[in-house]
């Protein structure tokens, strides 16, 4: 049987999907699909003909599909900006671009996997837009415009989950919070926010708080200044809609915590604080529940932001063992609040304006 390639283009309402074999040939007609519906589209993607399921294609502006797909064992590729033609100013490129680029060059796609993560290939040049970025988010963070934790006197911490919502994770989530009386900050992505508006208003009406987490979930640095920008205020927008208040999410958290001086320029006025942590999960990787819970207690202490995930991927493990995190940080007398309410008491953010 012939390769056979996915090309899967992100849209402002959803997914467009286009198969092509190695002949560039159709090998079914192209489908759409809501950002609610990524479980069905793997199923459909598996069930096309009697042989192994075609190779995903994703751009560098969908960081929301690889993880589930990688957990699901499909075969997903990454092609970046250089191989490919200009974007419209929201969305990816066409799903039959990105087909096109991995039927005709597949050797110059990156390899995604779980272990790698979505960055898979441009590690090196992540830490080093990091590294420059140190500066300015110094500065960002002096002028109360970027919180990472909280006074380490304040014995509290904020438990913060990413990626969301998710059709079967994030209920599962907030009913364990609520069985512990916490709360917590929910970083959004728009993708799914429109795909799933009932559980964005579930997540408000637990007594959680809403934040910004882009809209396509991308590697930031790719992205034009304007580009950017409509990521964060149509997210914004539809969080606003959804969160019973009107108002617009006080909290950023950029995906990957990309913070080049590049994309810090592009905040520059934004009114959302931008949202990082101290204490990273890593749950995104599946470690493991006993991994994960190691990795949060032993780094969490007072004041401390935790870093989780309950979208975009198998979050089981975060499930499972999340009831023993919540029990290990209350028994050391740390209560668990919202990012909002961690950064309230004399700390940088929206609260005081320091």
């Amino acid at each position: 049987m012939s390769k056979r390639y996915a090309g899967i283009a992100w849209t402002e309402t959803g997914y467009r999907v286009e198969v092509l074999d190695d002949a560039g040939r159709r090998v079914a007609e192209p489908s759409s699909w809501s950002g609610g519906r990524v479980a069905e589209l793997i199923a459909w993607l598996r069930g096309l003909g009697d042989g192994e399921a075609p190779a995903v294609v994703l751009d560098s502006t969908n960081g929301l599909l690889d993880g589930p797909m990688t957990a699901a064992g499909l075969e997903v590729y990454r092609a970046d900006p250089w191989l490919l033609p200009p974007r419209p100013r929201f969305g990816s490129v066409t799903a039959v671009q990105l087909a096109e680029q991995a039927r005709t060059a597949p050797g110059a796609l990156a390899r995604v996997t779980a272990e790698s993560g979505t960055l898979a290939g441009r590690a090196e040049e992540y830490f080093e837009g990091v590294r420059r970025g140190e500066p300015g988010r110094a500065a960002l963070t002096a002028a109360g415009r970027c919180f990472d934790h909280g006074r380490r006197d304040d014995r509290r911490v904020a438990l913060t989950f990413d990626d969301g919502p998710d059709p079967v994770f994030t209920r599962q989530v907030v009913e364990i919070l609520g069985r512990y009386g916490a709360r917590a900050t929910f970083f959004c992505v728009g993708h799914h926010v429109v795909a799933l508006p009932d559980e964005v208003r579930r997540i408000a009406a637990s007594g959680h708080e809403l934040g910004n987490h882009s809209w396509s979930h991308p590697f930031l640095p790719d992205l034009s200044p304007q580009e950017l920008r409509d990521q964060l205020d149509r997210t914004a927008e539809e969080l606003a809609r959804l969160n019973g208040t009107g108002e617009a999410p006080a909290w950023f958290r950029p995906p990957y915590g990309s913070l080049t001086p590049e994309v810090l320029a592009a905040l520059d006025g934004h009114p959302a604080t931008v949202t990082m942590w101290d204490v990273d999960a890593r749950d995104w990787s599946r470690p493991g529940p006993e991994q994960i819970a190691a990795t949060v207690l032993e780094g969490a202490g007072p004041g401390s932001v935790v870093l989780m995930h309950e979208g975009a991927g198998d979050r089981a493990q975060t499930v499972q063992v999340l009831p023993s995190i919540i029990e290990g940080l209350l028994e050391r007398g740390l209560e668990l609040v919202t990012v909002g309410d961690l950064a309230a008491p004399g700390g940088p953010g929206p609260a005081d304006g320091t």
